[in-house]
Protein backbone atom coordinates (compact mmCIF):
# COMPACT_ATOMS: atom_id res chain seq x y z
CA UNK A 1 0.00 0.00 0.00
CA UNK A 2 1.86 3.04 -1.23
CA UNK A 3 0.97 6.58 -2.07
CA UNK A 4 1.52 7.78 -5.62
CA UNK A 5 0.72 11.09 -7.22
CA UNK A 6 0.83 12.40 -10.74
CA UNK A 7 1.31 16.01 -9.70
CA UNK A 8 4.79 17.40 -10.20
CA UNK A 9 6.47 18.66 -7.02
CA UNK A 10 6.22 22.48 -7.04
CA UNK A 11 8.48 24.97 -5.37
CA UNK A 12 7.53 25.97 -1.82
CA UNK A 13 5.51 29.17 -1.48
CA UNK A 14 7.52 32.20 -0.33
CA UNK A 15 7.43 32.40 3.47
CA UNK A 16 5.92 28.93 3.86
CA UNK A 17 7.08 27.22 7.08
CA UNK A 18 9.04 23.99 7.04
CA UNK A 19 6.77 21.17 8.24
CA UNK A 20 7.86 17.82 9.65
CA UNK A 21 4.57 15.97 9.97
CA UNK A 22 6.23 13.08 11.82
CA UNK A 23 8.23 14.98 14.45
CA UNK A 24 7.50 14.92 18.18
CA UNK A 25 7.75 18.68 18.24
CA UNK A 26 4.95 19.02 15.70
CA UNK A 27 2.86 16.25 17.29
CA UNK A 28 3.06 17.79 20.76
CA UNK A 29 2.32 21.36 19.63
CA UNK A 30 1.13 21.71 16.02
CA UNK A 31 -0.64 25.02 16.57
CA UNK A 32 2.19 27.46 15.68
CA UNK A 33 2.84 25.62 12.41
CA UNK A 34 -0.85 25.58 11.58
CA UNK A 35 -1.06 29.31 12.23
CA UNK A 36 1.86 30.02 9.90
CA UNK A 37 0.42 27.76 7.21
CA UNK A 38 -2.98 29.44 7.31
CA UNK A 39 -1.38 32.89 6.99
CA UNK A 40 1.40 32.23 4.46
CA UNK A 41 0.56 29.04 2.54
CA UNK A 42 -2.96 27.74 3.18
CA UNK A 43 -2.52 25.18 0.38
CA UNK A 44 1.09 24.07 0.80
CA UNK A 45 2.98 21.23 -0.88
CA UNK A 46 4.92 18.94 1.48
CA UNK A 47 7.91 17.43 -0.37
CA UNK A 48 8.28 14.46 2.00
CA UNK A 49 4.78 13.03 1.70
CA UNK A 50 4.04 14.79 -1.64
CA UNK A 51 0.73 15.89 -0.14
CA UNK A 52 -0.87 19.33 -0.43
CA UNK A 53 -1.54 20.53 3.13
CA UNK A 54 -4.86 22.39 3.37
CA UNK A 55 -5.10 24.39 6.60
CA UNK A 56 -8.00 26.89 6.39
CA UNK A 57 -11.44 25.92 7.64
CA UNK A 58 -13.12 27.48 4.61
CA UNK A 59 -11.01 25.54 2.09
CA UNK A 60 -11.38 22.24 3.92
CA UNK A 61 -15.15 22.61 4.00
CA UNK A 62 -15.12 23.28 0.27
CA UNK A 63 -13.24 20.03 -0.32
CA UNK A 64 -15.57 17.99 1.89
CA UNK A 65 -18.67 19.41 0.19
CA UNK A 66 -17.47 18.36 -3.26
CA UNK A 67 -16.83 14.59 -3.03
CA UNK A 68 -16.92 14.09 -6.79
CA UNK A 69 -14.10 16.60 -7.31
CA UNK A 70 -12.12 15.64 -4.22
CA UNK A 71 -12.35 11.87 -3.94
CA UNK A 72 -11.35 9.77 -0.94
CA UNK A 73 -9.88 6.87 -2.92
CA UNK A 74 -6.41 7.52 -1.46
CA UNK A 75 -7.49 7.77 2.20
CA UNK A 76 -6.16 4.40 3.39
CA UNK A 77 -2.95 4.03 1.40
CA UNK A 78 0.33 4.22 3.32
CA UNK A 79 1.53 7.80 3.62
CA UNK A 80 5.12 6.71 2.97
CA UNK A 81 6.12 3.65 0.90
CA UNK A 82 6.44 0.40 2.82
CA UNK A 83 9.66 -1.62 2.55
CA UNK A 84 9.76 -5.01 0.88
CA UNK A 85 10.11 -7.13 4.09
CA UNK A 86 6.92 -5.60 5.52
CA UNK A 87 5.09 -6.08 2.23
CA UNK A 88 6.10 -9.75 2.19
CA UNK A 89 4.76 -10.29 5.70
CA UNK A 90 1.44 -8.68 4.74
CA UNK A 91 1.31 -10.76 1.57
CA UNK A 92 1.79 -14.00 3.51
CA UNK A 93 -1.20 -13.03 5.66
CA UNK A 94 -3.26 -12.51 2.50
CA UNK A 95 -3.39 -8.76 3.03
CA UNK A 96 -2.49 -6.79 -0.08
CA UNK A 97 -4.77 -3.78 0.00
CA UNK A 98 -8.18 -2.94 1.39
CA UNK A 99 -10.83 -2.76 -1.35
CA UNK A 100 -13.11 0.29 -1.43
CA UNK A 101 -15.46 0.10 1.54
CA UNK A 102 -16.28 3.13 3.71
CA UNK A 103 -13.33 5.49 4.15
CA UNK A 104 -11.70 4.93 0.73
CA UNK A 105 -14.74 4.60 -1.49
CA UNK A 106 -16.10 7.30 -3.78
CA UNK A 107 -17.94 4.84 -6.03
CA UNK A 108 -21.53 3.62 -6.25
CA UNK A 109 -20.98 0.89 -3.65
CA UNK A 110 -20.34 3.43 -0.90
CA UNK A 111 -23.98 4.28 -0.05
CA UNK A 112 -24.88 0.56 -0.19
CA UNK A 113 -22.24 -0.30 2.41
CA UNK A 114 -22.74 2.84 4.50
CA UNK A 115 -26.48 2.24 4.94
CA UNK A 116 -26.30 -0.65 7.46
CA UNK A 117 -23.44 1.09 9.28
CA UNK A 118 -25.54 4.23 9.77
CA UNK A 119 -28.35 2.10 11.21
CA UNK A 120 -25.91 0.30 13.49
CA UNK A 121 -24.57 3.59 14.92
CA UNK A 122 -27.73 5.68 14.69
CA UNK A 123 -28.95 7.80 17.59
CA UNK A 124 -31.53 5.22 18.67
CA UNK A 125 -29.00 2.38 18.81
CA UNK A 126 -26.54 4.56 20.72
CA UNK A 127 -29.20 5.49 23.29
CA UNK A 128 -30.03 1.81 23.73
CA UNK A 129 -26.33 1.06 24.19
CA UNK A 130 -25.80 3.58 27.00
CA UNK A 131 -26.31 1.04 29.83
CA UNK A 132 -23.71 -1.21 28.20
CA UNK A 133 -21.26 1.70 27.81
CA UNK A 134 -21.76 2.65 31.47
CA UNK A 135 -21.29 -0.97 32.61
CA UNK A 136 -18.08 -1.39 30.62
CA UNK A 137 -16.81 1.97 31.87
CA UNK A 138 -17.34 1.14 35.53
CA UNK A 139 -15.73 -2.29 35.11
CA UNK A 140 -12.62 -0.70 33.60
CA UNK A 141 -12.56 2.02 36.27
CA UNK A 142 -12.60 -0.76 38.88
CA UNK A 143 -9.40 -2.08 37.31
CA UNK A 144 -7.95 1.41 37.35
CA UNK A 145 -8.79 1.76 41.05
CA UNK A 146 -7.02 -1.52 41.77
CA UNK A 147 -3.96 -0.29 39.88
CA UNK A 148 -3.91 2.99 41.78
CA UNK A 149 -4.23 1.15 45.09
CA UNK A 150 -1.43 -1.26 44.18
CA UNK A 151 1.18 1.12 42.78
CA UNK A 152 -0.07 4.64 43.44
CA UNK A 153 -0.08 5.41 39.70
CA UNK A 154 -2.00 4.40 36.60
CA UNK A 155 -1.63 5.06 32.87
CA UNK A 156 -5.03 6.43 31.89
CA UNK A 157 -4.18 6.38 28.16
CA UNK A 158 -3.17 2.70 28.24
CA UNK A 159 -5.91 1.84 30.70
CA UNK A 160 -9.59 2.83 30.47
CA UNK A 161 -9.14 5.19 27.52
CA UNK A 162 -7.72 2.31 25.49
CA UNK A 163 -9.80 -0.65 26.61
CA UNK A 164 -13.29 0.82 26.87
CA UNK A 165 -13.62 1.71 23.15
CA UNK A 166 -12.48 -1.78 22.11
CA UNK A 167 -15.04 -3.47 24.34
CA UNK A 168 -17.81 -1.10 23.25
CA UNK A 169 -17.02 -1.61 19.57
CA UNK A 170 -17.09 -5.40 19.89
CA UNK A 171 -20.53 -5.11 21.50
CA UNK A 172 -21.84 -2.65 18.89
CA UNK A 173 -20.62 -4.79 15.98
CA UNK A 174 -22.21 -7.87 17.52
CA UNK A 175 -19.01 -9.93 17.52
CA UNK A 176 -19.81 -13.32 19.12
CA UNK A 177 -18.03 -14.05 22.39
CA UNK A 178 -16.40 -17.14 20.90
CA UNK A 179 -14.84 -15.03 18.13
CA UNK A 180 -13.40 -12.27 20.32
CA UNK A 181 -9.68 -11.89 20.70
CA UNK A 182 -8.08 -10.52 23.86
CA UNK A 183 -8.89 -6.82 24.34
CA UNK A 184 -5.25 -5.78 24.66
CA UNK A 185 -4.39 -7.79 21.55
CA UNK A 186 -7.07 -6.06 19.47
CA UNK A 187 -5.85 -2.67 20.72
CA UNK A 188 -2.29 -3.63 19.76
CA UNK A 189 -3.50 -4.65 16.29
CA UNK A 190 -5.32 -1.42 15.59
CA UNK A 191 -2.48 0.69 16.98
CA UNK A 192 -0.07 -1.21 14.71
CA UNK A 193 -2.35 -0.60 11.73
CA UNK A 194 -2.31 3.18 12.04
CA UNK A 195 1.39 3.30 12.88
CA UNK A 196 2.37 1.21 9.85
CA UNK A 197 0.29 3.14 7.33
CA UNK A 198 0.40 6.67 8.80
CA UNK A 199 3.83 6.75 10.43
CA UNK A 200 7.51 7.04 9.56
CA UNK A 201 9.16 3.81 10.69
CA UNK A 202 12.40 1.96 9.94
CA UNK A 203 12.66 -1.49 8.37
CA UNK A 204 12.72 -3.44 11.65
CA UNK A 205 9.77 -1.56 13.08
CA UNK A 206 7.83 -2.05 9.85
CA UNK A 207 8.39 -5.80 10.09
CA UNK A 208 7.08 -5.88 13.67
CA UNK A 209 4.04 -3.79 12.79
CA UNK A 210 3.31 -5.76 9.62
CA UNK A 211 3.26 -8.97 11.66
CA UNK A 212 0.59 -7.50 13.95
CA UNK A 213 -1.42 -6.10 11.02
CA UNK A 214 -1.28 -9.52 9.36
CA UNK A 215 -2.62 -11.17 12.52
CA UNK A 216 -5.39 -8.55 12.64
CA UNK A 217 -6.34 -9.22 9.03
CA UNK A 218 -6.45 -13.00 9.55
CA UNK A 219 -8.69 -12.51 12.60
CA UNK A 220 -11.03 -10.29 10.58
CA UNK A 221 -11.17 -12.84 7.74
CA UNK A 222 -12.01 -15.62 10.22
CA UNK A 223 -14.66 -13.38 11.78
CA UNK A 224 -16.27 -12.60 8.42
CA UNK A 225 -16.33 -16.32 7.52
CA UNK A 226 -18.24 -17.39 10.64
CA UNK A 227 -21.72 -18.73 9.91
CA UNK A 228 -23.17 -17.66 13.28
CA UNK A 229 -23.30 -13.89 12.82
CA UNK A 230 -26.42 -12.58 14.62
CA UNK A 231 -29.02 -10.96 12.38
CA UNK A 232 -28.67 -7.65 14.21
CA UNK A 233 -24.85 -7.61 13.95
CA UNK A 234 -22.85 -5.78 11.30
CA UNK A 235 -21.93 -9.00 9.50
CA UNK A 236 -25.54 -10.13 9.66
CA UNK A 237 -26.64 -6.86 8.09
CA UNK A 238 -23.94 -7.03 5.41
CA UNK A 239 -25.07 -10.56 4.50
CA UNK A 240 -28.45 -9.10 3.49
CA UNK A 241 -27.00 -6.22 1.47
CA UNK A 242 -26.84 -6.43 -2.29
CA UNK A 243 -24.29 -4.55 -4.34
CA UNK A 244 -25.44 -2.31 -7.23
CA UNK A 245 -25.20 -5.27 -9.65
CA UNK A 246 -27.38 -7.44 -7.37
CA UNK A 247 -24.54 -9.60 -6.06
CA UNK A 248 -23.87 -10.18 -2.35
CA UNK A 249 -21.14 -8.26 -0.56
CA UNK A 250 -17.80 -9.97 -1.37
CA UNK A 251 -16.00 -11.41 1.67
CA UNK A 252 -12.99 -9.13 1.19
CA UNK A 253 -15.29 -6.08 1.21
CA UNK A 254 -17.00 -7.26 4.41
CA UNK A 255 -13.53 -7.63 5.95
CA UNK A 256 -12.64 -4.10 4.81
CA UNK A 257 -15.80 -2.66 6.39
CA UNK A 258 -15.04 -4.42 9.68
CA UNK A 259 -11.45 -3.21 9.54
CA UNK A 260 -12.53 0.39 8.93
CA UNK A 261 -14.89 0.32 11.90
CA UNK A 262 -12.63 -1.54 14.33
CA UNK A 263 -9.74 0.82 13.67
CA UNK A 264 -11.83 3.99 13.72
CA UNK A 265 -14.05 2.84 16.58
CA UNK A 266 -11.11 2.05 18.80
CA UNK A 267 -8.28 4.38 17.79
CA UNK A 268 -10.04 7.70 17.33
CA UNK A 269 -12.32 7.29 20.35
CA UNK A 270 -9.48 6.17 22.59
CA UNK A 271 -7.36 9.12 21.52
CA UNK A 272 -10.24 11.55 21.97
CA UNK A 273 -10.77 10.37 25.55
CA UNK A 274 -7.03 10.52 26.33
CA UNK A 275 -6.67 14.06 24.98
CA UNK A 276 -9.82 15.31 26.72
CA UNK A 277 -8.68 13.82 30.03
CA UNK A 278 -5.20 15.30 29.65
CA UNK A 279 -6.48 18.82 29.04
CA UNK A 280 -8.89 18.57 31.97
CA UNK A 281 -6.21 17.18 34.30
CA UNK A 282 -3.94 20.13 33.56
CA UNK A 283 -6.14 22.04 36.02
CA UNK A 284 -7.50 20.24 39.09
CA UNK A 285 -10.70 22.26 39.17
CA UNK A 286 -11.53 21.39 35.58
CA UNK A 287 -11.15 17.66 36.17
CA UNK A 288 -13.23 17.66 39.34
CA UNK A 289 -16.00 19.66 37.65
CA UNK A 290 -16.49 17.07 34.89
CA UNK A 291 -18.16 14.71 37.33
CA UNK A 292 -20.11 17.38 39.20
CA UNK A 293 -21.54 19.80 36.64
CA UNK A 294 -24.31 18.31 34.46
CA UNK A 295 -23.51 18.52 30.77
CA UNK A 296 -19.91 19.61 31.25
CA UNK A 297 -18.35 16.28 30.23
CA UNK A 298 -20.33 16.37 27.00
CA UNK A 299 -19.33 19.97 26.28
CA UNK A 300 -15.70 19.25 27.16
CA UNK A 301 -15.69 16.33 24.71
CA UNK A 302 -17.04 18.62 21.98
CA UNK A 303 -14.35 21.24 22.56
CA UNK A 304 -11.69 18.54 22.42
CA UNK A 305 -13.07 17.41 19.07
CA UNK A 306 -12.82 20.97 17.77
CA UNK A 307 -9.43 22.00 19.12
CA UNK A 308 -7.55 18.69 19.18
CA UNK A 309 -9.40 16.04 17.18
CA UNK A 310 -7.81 12.61 17.33
CA UNK A 311 -8.28 12.35 13.55
CA UNK A 312 -6.07 15.35 12.88
CA UNK A 313 -6.06 15.13 9.10
CA UNK A 314 -7.46 13.08 6.23
CA UNK A 315 -6.61 12.62 2.59
CA UNK A 316 -8.38 13.40 -0.68
CA UNK A 317 -7.32 13.30 -4.34
CA UNK A 318 -8.53 15.62 -7.11
CA UNK A 319 -10.50 14.05 -9.97
CA UNK A 320 -9.89 17.03 -12.28
CA UNK A 321 -7.84 20.23 -12.41
CA UNK A 322 -9.16 22.64 -9.79
CA UNK A 323 -8.29 25.84 -7.95
CA UNK A 324 -8.31 25.68 -4.16
CA UNK A 325 -7.35 28.55 -1.89
CA UNK A 326 -5.93 30.41 -4.86
CA UNK A 327 -3.66 27.50 -5.85
CA UNK A 328 -4.11 25.65 -9.14
CA UNK A 329 -4.04 21.89 -8.61
CA UNK A 330 -3.82 19.28 -11.37
CA UNK A 331 -5.87 16.12 -11.63
CA UNK A 332 -4.44 13.53 -9.25
CA UNK A 333 -3.16 16.03 -6.68
CA UNK A 334 -3.25 14.42 -3.24
CA UNK A 335 -4.46 16.60 -0.39
CA UNK A 336 -4.11 16.37 3.38
CA UNK A 337 -6.97 18.21 5.09
CA UNK A 338 -5.66 19.51 8.42
CA UNK A 339 -8.71 19.28 10.68
CA UNK A 340 -6.79 20.51 13.71
CA UNK A 341 -5.80 23.65 11.79
CA UNK A 342 -9.42 24.17 10.78
CA UNK A 343 -10.58 23.88 14.40
CA UNK A 344 -8.19 26.61 15.49
CA UNK A 345 -8.82 28.92 12.52
CA UNK A 346 -9.63 32.40 13.90
CA UNK A 347 -11.74 33.07 10.80
CA UNK A 348 -14.06 30.24 11.87
CA UNK A 349 -13.94 30.32 15.68
CA UNK A 350 -13.62 33.16 18.17
CA UNK A 351 -10.59 32.72 20.44
CA UNK A 352 -9.94 29.31 18.90
CA UNK A 353 -6.98 28.43 21.12
CA UNK A 354 -9.13 28.79 24.24
CA UNK A 355 -10.95 25.73 25.55
CA UNK A 356 -14.50 26.98 26.01
CA UNK A 357 -16.93 24.12 26.80
CA UNK A 358 -20.05 26.29 26.47
CA UNK A 359 -18.96 27.74 23.13
CA UNK A 360 -21.88 28.85 20.95
CA UNK A 361 -22.31 26.50 18.00
CA UNK A 362 -20.04 24.00 19.70
CA UNK A 363 -20.75 21.21 17.21
CA UNK A 364 -19.89 23.30 14.15
CA UNK A 365 -16.41 21.78 13.86
CA UNK A 366 -14.83 19.22 11.54
CA UNK A 367 -13.81 16.68 14.16
CA UNK A 368 -16.03 14.11 12.46
CA UNK A 369 -15.67 15.44 8.94
CA UNK A 370 -18.54 16.76 6.87
CA UNK A 371 -20.91 15.69 4.13
CA UNK A 372 -21.14 12.34 2.39
CA UNK A 373 -18.21 10.79 4.25
CA UNK A 374 -18.88 12.20 7.70
CA UNK A 375 -17.94 9.73 10.43
CA UNK A 376 -20.88 7.31 10.90
CA UNK A 377 -19.85 6.64 14.51
CA UNK A 378 -19.94 10.27 15.64
CA UNK A 379 -22.76 9.85 18.15
CA UNK A 380 -21.24 6.72 19.64
CA UNK A 381 -17.90 8.48 20.15
CA UNK A 382 -19.65 11.43 21.78
CA UNK A 383 -21.53 9.09 24.11
CA UNK A 384 -18.35 7.29 25.14
CA UNK A 385 -16.56 10.58 25.73
CA UNK A 386 -19.17 12.04 28.05
CA UNK A 387 -19.77 8.75 29.93
CA UNK A 388 -16.10 7.96 30.51
CA UNK A 389 -15.04 11.49 31.48
CA UNK A 390 -17.96 12.06 33.86
CA UNK A 391 -17.64 8.63 35.47
CA UNK A 392 -13.85 8.84 35.87
CA UNK A 393 -14.05 12.32 37.39
CA UNK A 394 -16.82 11.30 39.77
CA UNK A 395 -14.95 8.13 40.79
CA UNK A 396 -11.55 9.84 41.13
CA UNK A 397 -12.21 13.54 41.85
CA UNK A 398 -8.73 14.08 43.31
CA UNK A 399 -6.91 12.58 40.32
CA UNK A 400 -3.95 14.56 38.99
CA UNK A 401 -1.12 14.20 36.48
CA UNK A 402 1.73 12.27 38.07
CA UNK A 403 4.40 14.44 36.43
CA UNK A 404 4.71 18.01 35.22
CA UNK A 405 6.44 16.86 32.04
CA UNK A 406 4.40 16.93 28.86
CA UNK A 407 3.43 13.38 27.85
CA UNK A 408 4.67 11.97 24.54
CA UNK A 409 2.29 12.26 21.59
CA UNK A 410 1.71 10.03 18.59
CA UNK A 411 3.95 11.02 15.68
CA UNK A 412 1.53 10.05 12.89
CA UNK A 413 0.20 12.05 9.98
CA UNK A 414 -3.52 11.61 10.69
CA UNK A 415 -3.72 10.70 14.39
CA UNK A 416 -2.70 12.58 17.52
CA UNK A 417 -3.05 11.97 21.27
CA UNK A 418 -0.92 11.36 24.36
CA UNK A 419 0.56 7.86 24.20
CA UNK A 420 0.97 7.80 27.98
CA UNK A 421 -0.96 9.61 30.66
CA UNK A 422 0.37 8.77 34.10
CA UNK A 423 -2.04 9.82 36.87
CA UNK A 424 -2.13 9.56 40.65
CA UNK A 425 -4.29 10.60 43.57
CA UNK A 426 -3.55 14.10 44.80
CA UNK A 427 -2.65 14.04 48.49
CA UNK A 428 -5.49 15.18 50.68
CA UNK A 429 -4.77 18.23 52.85
CA UNK A 430 -4.07 17.37 56.46
CA UNK A 431 -6.93 18.04 58.82
CA UNK A 432 -6.22 20.87 61.27
CA UNK A 433 -5.07 19.63 64.66
CA UNK A 434 -7.69 20.16 67.34
CA UNK A 435 -6.73 21.57 70.72
CA UNK A 436 -7.39 19.21 73.60
CA UNK A 437 -10.31 20.19 75.85
CA UNK A 438 -9.34 22.42 78.78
Amino acid sequence: MTTDTSAAAPAAAPGAPAVDLFSQEFAADPFPVHDRLRRSAPVHHDPVTRLWLVSRDEDIRQVLREPSTYRNDNALGSVLPLRLPALRILDRAGFKTLPPALFNNSGDTHPVLRGPVLKLFGAQRVRAALPMIERVTHEELDLMAAGLDATGRHDFARGPARTIPVRVMLEMLGVPEAARADIATIADWTDAFITLFWGRTDKDEQRRLAQLVGEFYIWLCDLAARPDAPDDSLLGALARVRMPDGSPVPPEVAVAVCSNLMVAGHVTTSQMISTAAYRALEHTGRWRALGREPGLAEAWTEETLRREPSLTAWRRVTSRPVTLGGVDLPEGAELLLLFTAAGTDPEAFEEPERICPMREGGRAHLGFGLGRHRCPGAELARAEGRVVLAAASERFPDLRLATEERPPFLELVSFRAPTRLEVEHAPRPAEPRRSPPQ
